[in-house]
């Protein structure tokens, strides 16, 4: 089970020699996101914008998170994956320290994934899945605001352990992946519409404070099959090593993977 967990994919980006004020004007030259305008296009069961249960997300200005986190500078730097990278932030006011994640937008894809976490956080709500506060859509600028998890992700405390540091306990552990699978279990069989995480790894599932694990990064999620299907046909993404075999081969998603 722990082996299997989920992945924080983050991504790769930085600021250095652009001032805020010079972004700011970049941005103004650029038409921002407006995301429940592009929500439409993903059909009227996949839009969380209309749903009673959704949570309304806060939206940021650029120069908010660039304050936030000092504009992004190497000593709030929490960490960096394939599609951006992740800082600390203090949002003064809501007065609430955060974990900014500022997406590489250079590709289609990571457009799509911002999109799609944007959506998925805005109505999905439970105790083990991270909080969304707000995101960023200004100009070519792609930001997401998170609750901030101190003990940072189940990855690090199982493969970056110095040899002064006591490994997690086996009690730990099990606590840990009990909450991950209410998590999958809310996504699967309590969500409406459904929801398939399709990325589960150790590096998705962050902790706060007593180790309680929360799944985050829902860039690759994907909303189950409805009505009398019995799978969602996709392309395959995912984490070699954490995707279903079944999932790998044929490219179905289906409740049980």
């Amino acid at each position: 089970m722990m082996g299997s967990c989920p992945c924080f994919g983050l991504w790769s980006w930085k600021t250095k020699g652009k001032t805020v004020k010079a972004q700011e004007e970049q941005n103004k030259n650029r038409k921002s996101l407006d995301v429940s305008e592009t929500s439409s296009g993903l059909g009227p069961e996949e839009n969380p914008t209309e749903s009673d249960s959704s949570h309304k997300a806060q939206i940021f200005t650029f120069r908010e998170l660039a304050t936030a986190t000092k504009n992004f500078r190497d000593e709030t730097f929490i960490g960096q994956g394939g599609f951006g990278t992740v800082y600390k932030g203090t949002i003064g006011k809501i007065n609430q320290v955060v974990a900014v994640k500022r997406l590489d937008t250079t590709g289609v894809q990571g457009e799509k994934e911002f999109l799609v976490e944007v959506l998925m956080l805005s109505l999905l709500r439970h105790s083990n899945l991270v909080n969304m506060i707000g995101y960023c859509a200004e100009g070519d600028q792609r930001l997401l605001v998170y609750e901030y998890m101190a003990l940072g992700s189940l990855e690090s405390h199982l493969h970056d352990v110095s040899p002064d540091e006591e490994p997690l306990d086996w009690n730990t552990r099990m606590m840990i992946a009990f909450g991950a699978a209410k998590g999958l279990n809310y996504l699967h069989h309590e969500a409406k519409p459904s929801v398939i995480y399709r990325d589960l790894k150790s590096s998705d599932i962050l902790l706060d404070e007593g180790f309680h694990p929360k799944l985050s990064d829902f860039g690759l999620a994907k909303f189950g099959p409805t009505g009398e299907q019995s799978y969602v046909a996709t392309r395959v993404m995912g984490t070699q090593g954490y995707c279903a075999p079944e999932y790998a081969t044929s490219g179905k998603l289906t409740m049980s993977i």
